[in-house]
C-alpha cells in the first residue's frame, strides 16, 4: 500500500509581510502545520519498514521453488488466496484427514549465529511429517508461515528452499504460505517460521496405541542429533556455561558446535511406511519436546508402562557433552532431549526382528530393541 499526497496551493495563507506582494505560505504557521501533515501522509510503506517490492520478489522466487513440489492433487498456483488440493478418493474407502502445526523453536538462533538458513525449513517439514506419521498418515500438502522484521529475499529463499526440499523428499506438496514483514517486532536479521501439514490415512489403518499390550517390544530409530527440541537449554550450556561459540570445534563431535546443533531433524516416513503397510505397528511415538519420558506414554493405553533398557544403545556424544558441561541430572536429560532416539515403534514381540530387518532394508540399519511394554501406570521406567 502506498499513500501519495500532493501539496499545492495553501488555502490558509496569510497576508505577506509589508512591502511584498501576494501570499507566502512558507512563512505561515498554519501552512507549516499543513505542510508537516502533508509530509507525514506522503510517507510510503517502505519508510515504515515494510518493503512491498521485496515481498513481491520473494513471492516470485518461492513460486518457482514450490512448483517443484506439486503433486497431481494440487489445483492452485502459488499466490492464490487459498491453496487447492484434491486427494485421490479411489485410494481410500473411509479417508481420515490428519493435521498438525509446529515450529523450529530456538534452533533458529543457531541459524542466525552461523548465517546458515538452508536446513531449518527442512527441519520444520520433517517434524510435521513425523507428527502425523505416528497416527499412520501420509502427508498430502504443507503450508508455511515466515515472519521477520525486515525481509531479506536471499535469506527467505534459503529457508523456503529447505522447506521445498523436504516436501519433495516426503512426497508432500508445498501449496502455499505467508511471508510477513513486521518491523519492530523481530530483531534485525531474525525471523520465525511455522508449518502446517495435512495428511490422510484409511480409518481402519489409524494408529492410536489401543492395541498395545504388556509384552510388546519397543524399537528405537536413531535421531540425527537434537532435532528441534531442547535448544534453549543447549544454547545456555554451550554458549554460556562452557563459553563456546558456534564456530568452536569440538573434537568429540568432529565438527563445530554450530554444525552439530544444525544437524537436521530426520523424517521417518520412508522407514515406517513399509511397517505400517504390513500391519506390524501397534503404536508410534515421535520423541520431541518432553523427550522419551514425556512422549512415549502418549502411545500407551491404560494399564501399560514402558521399560527402557539404558544399555541397549549408545547415547550420541553431543548429549554427553551437554550433561557434562551443564551438570544436568539424568532424569532431566531424558525429559529435555531425545537422547539419540528420534522415533519409537511399538510392535508385538514376534514381529520385532522383522521390524528391525525391514527398517534396515528401508535405509535404517541401526534400529534396535529399546525396551518392553509392561503392566503398570502409563509412564516410562529406565532400567
Amino acid at each position: 500500500m502506498r499513500t501519495t499526497c500532493f501539496v499545492g496551493v495553501c488555502t490558509r495563507g496569510v497576508r505577506a509581510p509589508r512591502g511584498s506582494t501576494g501570499f507566502h505560505p512558507s512563512t505561515s504557521p498554519g501552512c507549516r502545520d499543513l505542510a508537516r501533515q502533508a509530509w507525514r501522509s506522503s510517507m510510503e510503506y517502505k519508510a515504515a519498514g515494510v518493503d512491498i517490492d521485496a515481498g513481491n520478489e520473494m513471492v516470485r522466487r518461492i513460486r518457482t521453488i514450490a512448483r517443484g513440489t506439486f503433486t497431481s492433487g494440487v489445483l492452485s498456483e502459488i499466490g492464490s488466496f487459498g491453496g487447492l488440493f484434491r486427494f485421490d478418493r479411489e485410494r481410500y474407502q473411509e479417508p481420515v484427514l490428519v493435521s498438525s502445526a509446529d515450529g523450529v523453536g530456538t534452533k533458529l538462533k543457531i541459524a542466525f549465529m552461523t548465517g546458515r538458513h538452508d536446513t531449518v525449513g527442512a527441519d520444520l517439514v520433517n517434524h510435521c511429517v513425523n507428527d502425523i506419521l505416528v497416527q499412520g498418515a501420509e502427508p498430502l500438502f504443507f503450508l508455511d508461515y515466515l515472519a521477520t522484521g525486515r525481509l531479506l529475499p536471499a535469506v527467505a529463499e534459503q529457508v523456503i528452499t529447505g522447506v521445498a526440499r523436504a516436501c519433495l523428499e516426503n512426497g508432500c506438496a508445498l501449496i502455499g504460505g505467508e511471508t510477513a514483514e513486521m518491523p519492530g517486532f523481530y530483531a534485525d536479521g531474525e525471523y520465525d517460521i511455522a508449518g502446517f501439514i495435512v495428511g490422510v490415512v484409511e480409518r481402519s489403518k489409524l494408529i492410536d496405541g489401543s492395541a498395545v499390550l504388556p509384552g510388546d517390544v519397543l524399537i528405537g530409530l536413531p535421531s540425527a542429533g537434537l532435532h528441534t527440541n531442547g535448544y534453549s537449554l543447549a544454547r545456555r550450556v554451550f554458549f554460556e556455561a562452557a563459553g563456546w561459540r558456534a564456530d568452536t570445534f569440538a573434537g568429540e563431535l568432529a565438527t563445530t558446535i554450530g554444525e552439530a546443533l544444525l544437524a537436521p531433524h530426520r523424517s521417518y516416513l520412508s522407514i515406517v511406511r513399509p511397517l505400517i503397510e504390513r500391519d506390524l505397528v501397534k503404536g508410534l511415538a515421535h520423541i520431541t519436546g518432553g523427550g522419551i519420558t514425556g512422549n512415549l506414554p502418549r502411545m500407551l493405553p491404560e494399564g501399560c508402562a514402558a521399560e527402557i533398557d539404558l544399555q541397549s544403545w549408545s547415547v550420541p556424544p553431543i548429549f554427553r557433552l551437554l550433561q557434562q558441561h551443564g551438570a544436568i541430572p539424568r532424569a532431566e536429560m531424558f525429559r529435555a532431549f531425545n537422547m539419540g532416539v528420534g522415533l519409537v515403534v511399538l510392535c508385538a514381540a514376534r514381529d520385532a526382528e522383522r521390524v528391525i530387518n525391514l527398517a534396515a532394508r528401508a535405509g535404517e540399519p541401526d534400529a534396535f530393541r529399546l525396551g518392553f511394554v509392561v503392566a503398570g501406570e502409563r509412564s516410562v521406567r529406565y532400567i
